[in-house]
């Protein structure tokens, strides 16, 4: 990955975005994004859409979702600790030791996710679930007074995991999920650059799809294009415990994987997988029966259909702290979408 692509990458992830706070990595993805749209917006529920070729018949609307999972500060107790509430799906288990940051209208404050001791709990404690109840987060404060000075009830959180360099292609970073996907239509944008297209496309940081999917649905019904596809992260199977003959055989750097399945138009995913067999590009296979857990399901549905597909990055370790990508997978991801894109024409019949 050239550095312009890494450096951009590593700044969408450290902007927070936990879902209904997303406005400082939209303001990263409408810089970036500006220099390769014919416009961008943005809408009230804040996802931003920059389009490219506006005047062509058929629209697509490529959707990677900027929202993070987090927490949210609901109650200050007497001795200045914080306790929190999840936004998304937040892993309690995960949590205890990890260091966060509280976003205030003042700036970043640094914390630390506090539970007892195990030397503390009884035998029959330890082994537990543990609930975000008996979780707190310590930021040093001597009591309410000094803490409320620094923090207000409803101020969000993220973990503080940035985005640091494993062997070979892989990465590390919080909030892959689906900051990788936000690169990759990003990066589909750019390679789409003086090309000629047939096709109008939007590609789309859409907000709240954590909590509901929410962003989609409503830049869906604005856009009303005849395509929809949802780029987002998937699960990686190459990781001790993890089973195939369970989930399917998915690998971190073997390539993007394209779905199968009731979410995905089948012509749409056929043509997918003919775009990179003929280019050369090595992808991946997923297989859905129902719901694909992404924003194609919100578009698939808008008001009277959209044709749909999924394209992912294969991921490790998703929501916790510290989530595995390979850069490759995101670089030909985006690869595989604009070919895609380059060979489409307006009118195309998706109907099965």
């Amino acid at each position: 990955m050239k550095k312009e692509q890494y450096d951009f990458l590593e700044k969408l992830v450290d902007a927070p975005s936990p879902s209904g706070f997303e406005a400082p990595a939209q303001r990263v993805y409408r810089e970036y994004v500006g220099k390769y749209a014919d416009k961008v917006e943005t809408d009230v529920l804040g996802s931003v859409i920059a389009t490219k070729n506006s005047a062509g018949k058929t629209g697509v609307m490529l959707a990677g979702h900027i929202d993070e999972i987090g927490m949210i500060i609901h109650y200050i107790d007497d001795k200045g600790f914080l306790f929190f509430s999840e936004i998304g799906g937040v892993d309690p288990s995960v949590l205890p030791g990890a260091r966060v940051e509280i976003h205030t209208s003042k700036g970043p404050i640094r914390g630390l996710i506090g539970r007892t001791a195990i030397h503390l709990l009884d035998k029959e404690e330890r082994g537990k679930n543990l609930k975000l109840s008996e979780l707190w987060i310590d930021i040093g404060a001597k009591d309410k007074k000094e803490a409320e000075k620094l923090v207000t009830i409803g101020d969000p959180v993220t973990v503080s995991y940035g985005l640091e360099k494993l062997t070979g292609n892989k990465v590390l970073s919080r909030a892959f999920d689906d900051k990788a996907g936000v690169f990759v239509i990003a990066e589909t944008l750019r390679m789409l650059e003086g090309k000629k297209l047939d096709v109008s496309v939007s590609a789309v940081a859409t907000t709240q799809e954590e909590v509901g999917r929410r962003g989609a649905r409503t830049a869906a019904f604005n856009l009303d294009t005849e395509i929809g596809i949802a780029v987002d992260v998937c699960h990686g199977i190459d990781y001790p415990t993890a089973s195939k003959s369970k989930f399917g055989d998915i690998e971190l750097g073997k390539g993007p994987v394209i779905l199968r399945g009731a979410n995905a138009t089948i012509k749409l995913a056929d043509m997918l997988i003919e775009t990179a067999k003929k280019n050369k590009i090595p992808y991946q296979l997923e297989a859905r029966g129902g719901d694909s857990g992404t924003d194609a399901f919100i578009m698939q549905l808008n008001k009277s259909g959209m044709a749909t597909a999924v394209v992912s990055v294969p991921l490790r370790y998703m929501h916790t702290p510290g989530e595995v990508a390979d850069t490759e997978d995101m670089e030909n991801a985006a690869k595989l979408i604009a070919l895609f894109l380059e060979s489409l024409k307006s009118g195309v019949n998706l109907t099965p």
